[in-house]
C-alpha cells in the first residue's frame, strides 16, 4: 500500500496522460536537440581549388541540413500522430498528418527538385 502524504492527491487517467504526453514531449525535444547540436558541430572542411567545385560542396551542406530538418519534422509528425490515437484527439490527428506530410516533402527535397528539372 503507497503512504501518500496528506496534501498530494491520487492521478486520475487524464492528469496521468498529460503527464505522459509531457514527458514523450521534452525527450522528443531533447533527442531533436541533440541530433541538430550533433549535425551542426561536425562540419568537414570545404576546401577545393575549383569555384564550381566549392558551390557544388556549399549544395550538398545545405541539402543536408534539410534533409536533417525534414526528418526532425517526420519524427515529430510521427508522435504527434502516436499521441492522437492514444487521446482519440481529431484535430492533433489531422496535425500529425500533415506534419508527417511536410517532413517526406522536405526530406526528399533535393530529389523533387531533379525531378521537376529535370537534371
Amino acid at each position: 500500500m503507497k503512504i501518500m502524504k496528506k496534501s498530494q492527491k491520487p492521478l486520475n487517467t487524464l492528469e496521468r496522460q498529460k503527464k505522459i504526453e509531457r514527458r514523450a514531449k521534452r525527450a522528443y525535444a531533447l533527442f531533436a536537440c541533440l541530433v541538430l547540436s550533433m549535425a551542426v558541430m561536425i562540419v568537414p572542411a570545404f576546401a577545393a581549388d575549383d569555384p564550381l567545385q566549392i558551390v557544388e560542396n556549399l549544395s550538398e551542406f545545405i541539402f543536408s541540413l534539410i534533409r536533417a530538418i525534414g526528418l526532425i519534422l517526420l519524427g515529430f509528425g510521427i508522435l504527434q500522430l502516436g499521441l492522437s490515437l492514444k487521446s482519440h484527439d481529431p484535430s492533433q490527428r489531422a496535425n500529425g498528418m500533415l506534419t508527417i506530410a511536410g517532413g517526406i516533402v522536405i526530406t526528399f527535397t533535393r530529389e523533387i527538385l531533379t525531378l521537376i528539372t529535370g537534371g
